[in-house]
């Protein structure tokens, strides 16, 4: 059908469709206004913040020169078993936190989901909830934890957590939401109580992107742990916030290197774990893997 449109069948249908192959002057009008007040938005800021004064420019130059000049080569390479088992201090905070979150939160995101949880005051609710925990950054929890409970790692995995177990819940609850009811249709026809409806109808639909979604941000609250060690709380971040407030630059260079290999090697681990979850063992041509840009 479409194959045999001309272009006189086209010009046709425009004349008597304008709206649908162009925009009307107020949705124009609509739309210059919005991308102009947001470049305008946006170079007022720029302005604001000294973006186009020469110290930002003569700043850029002095950073290629500490990055030139200070942090290469890096050194320090006698201190790599210090440094290795910071590391998995590190590793190990992101992964009990990212942990807790993940459980504490997974009950949580079904009473947090408008298809689970009939009780709208109570689905409602979470949702402030769950915005409370994840509205304050980790170093924010990290120092009252700091305070609480004392230095070490416990105070960087409970801050972790705590935003972590704000995050999954609204993460977890939208897939829920956006699962196909027709399963669970099916399962509550057939006589399913509520927990066969989430084991049978709701988990195998989910699962992988909640899989997904909380390995991406293990890889993430990597990055975040060594972090949380400049204010106390344990990890390779207090080692780099040390060798940063001594100008030890080249050994500073070296911990940022290390820090970037680890999140390398979690995300490509990661990669392997979701194949594996989802096709029973690699890449298979029936669909596409749930990577971190699809969760």
């Amino acid at each position: 059908m479409l194959d045999r449109l001309t272009k006189h069948d086209i010009e046709r249908e425009r004349s008597r469709f304008p709206r649908v192959f162009s925009k009307g002057p107020r949705e124009q009008a609509i739309s210059y206004l919005f991308w102009g007040g947001t470049a305008l938005l946006a170079l007022f800021c720029l302005y604001r913040f000294n973006f186009f004064s020469f110290d930002f420019i003569f700043g850029l130059g002095k950073l290629g020169e500490i990055i030139a000049s200070q942090l290469f080569p890096p050194t320090g390479y006698e201190q790599l078993p210090t440094f290795g088992e910071a590391i998995a201090e590190t590793l190990a905070m992101a992964f009990l936190g990212t942990m807790f979150g993940a459980v504490a939160a997974l009950p949580l995101s079904f009473i947090a989901s408008k298809n689970m949880m009939p009780v709208r005051p109570v689905q409602f609710g979470m949702r402030p909830t769950a915005d409370l925990l994840r509205g304050f950054d980790y170093l924010i929890w990290a120092l009252i934890f700091v305070r609480a409970i004392g230095l070490g790692p416990m105070s960087g995995i409970m801050a972790i957590a705590i935003v972590e177990t704000g995050t999954f819940i609204k993460l977890y609850s939208e897939t829920i939401e956006n699962l196909d009811n027709k399963q669970i249709e099916g399962i509550r026809a057939s006589g399913g109580n509520r927990l066969q409806v989430i084991r049978f109808g709701v988990l195998p639909q989910v699962l992988p992107v909640i899989l997904s979604n909380t390995l991406y941000l293990f890889e993430h609250n990597t990055r975040s742990a060594s972090i949380l060690g400049i204010v106390g709380a344990g990890g390779i971040g207090f080692l780099l916030s040390d060798r940063l407030r001594a100008y030890a630059w080249q050994e500073a260079c070296l911990i940022i290197i290390l820090i970037v290999v680890t999140v390398y090697a979690i995300d490509y681990l990661s990669k392997i774990i979701r194949e594996r979850f989802i096709y029973g063992g690699g890449r298979h041509a029936s669909g596409p893997v749930f990577d971190n840009e699809d969760a």
